[in-house]
């Protein structure tokens, strides 16, 4: 398996598990991340939902070994995964203390609330690689300011929780955040679950509107840049561990 799901006094405990190939974003976790999901939803006796994962990557966004096979399924994927947590009418908590890339931020902007630990560090690398931050833009791009859009699409630089929660993508970079996640499972039991999914819609409506109107575009562009030659020396560079062409030497 490469999700794991516990539920625990209230809690669903949605984990990725594949520590092997750093939480890529494979057909198997995707199928397995939407199942667990849908799960928590109708399940009346989750009040929230914790997305965790084992091993130093929280995501490390596609897994190119299969994104070049079949570009238009793997964008739309994403698309629909950001789409069910934020519909998911209960608040879902993002638990990190590793690496996020590319397509994993995608998965954290679309969580209600995101705590970082001391490990976490976080980039949108796509550009490097020849892509661009298509389809998860719809979700990242609400959560930060716009000066920090810019930089960090345009740089494909890393950068710690500290800044993470300074620009707005995270809720908070904790020591503990194991600890910072019991706090808000705690504060949200005792909320009703009537007043947490309406107060929910409300937050996540920007982003919903993103998701209606520039989904379609955002995901074809994707696996436009997927198909490209630029994006497969890129990919190949990345997985053979040496510069792109194009790198300044």
């Amino acid at each position: 398996m490469a999700v794991t799901y516990e539920l625990a006094s209230g809690t669903a405990y949605v984990t990725l598990d594949s520590p092997e190939n750093r939480n890529a974003l494979s057909s198997v976790l995707v199928e397995e991340l939407t199942a667990g999901f849908t799960a928590a939803a109708q399940d009346r006796a989750v009040r929230t939902i914790v997305l965790g994962h084992t091993g130093t990557t929280f995501c490390a966004g596609a897994d190119l070994r299969e994104v070049g096979s079949s570009p238009e399924l793997r964008t739309r994927q994403m698309l629909d995964v950001m789409r069910l947590i934020i519909d998911t009418p209960k608040p879902v908590i993002a638990r990190i203390d590793g690496h996020v890339r590319a397509g994993g931020m995608g998965l954290v902007a679309a969580c209600d609330i995101a705590v970082a630990g001391p490990e976490s560090s976080f980039a949108l690398t796509e550009v490097r690689l020849g892509l661009a931050a298509s389809v998860i833009s719809v979700a990242v791009l609400p959560r930060l300011s716009s000066r920090a859009a810019s930089r960090y699409f345009l740089t494909g630089e890393t950068f710690d929780g500290a800044v993470a929660e300074a620009i707005g993508l995270i809720t908070a970079a904790e020591d503990s955040p194991t600890a910072a996640v019991a706090d808000y499972t705690t504060m949200f039991g005792k909320c009703s679950p009537q007043g947490l999914a309406e107060s929910k819609g409300l937050t996540t409506a920007a982003i919903r509107r993103e998701i209606d109107e520039r989904g379609t575009a955002v995901a074809e562009q994707s696996a436009r840049l997927f198909a490209s030659d630029e994006a497969r020396e890129g990919m190949m560079s990345f997985l053979e561990k040496r510069s792109p062409s194009w790198a300044a030497q």
